[in-house]
């Protein structure tokens, strides 16, 4: 069965993980981090609670891969993203008015 090179990251603040490996055409997003060793050297990451992409697409782990696909395991939110945008839009607004 023919092989493919697909690249599986996950990034941190301060590290990036970067692996690429070789696989069986058709294997999945599951797979594909299994080889990668990523989870040995990042013990934290849950596949049942990290969600996974490709390119930025949100992916399930049993997705087949193709040939160039750039895995991504993304790390859980800190802070709601609406709530921050409100409080930088209420720190704007104080600015501008003086108060």
């Amino acid at each position: 069965m023919p092989k493919i090179s697909v690249e599986v990251v996950f990034a941190l603040p301060k590290k990036q993980y970067r692996e690429v490996v070789m696989l069986e055409a058709h294997s999945t997003v599951e797979q594909a981090i299994q080889a990668s060793n990523i989870l040995d050297l990042c013990r934290y990451i849950n596949l049942n609670c990290n969600k996974v992409g490709i390119f930025s697409q949100l992916v399930s782990l049993d997705h087949k891969l193709q040939e160039g696909d750039r895995v991504e395991i993304y790390r859980p939110l800190t802070a709601d993203p609406n709530e921050l945008r409100r409080q930088r839009a209420k720190r704007a607004t104080i600015r501008k008015d003086g108060t």
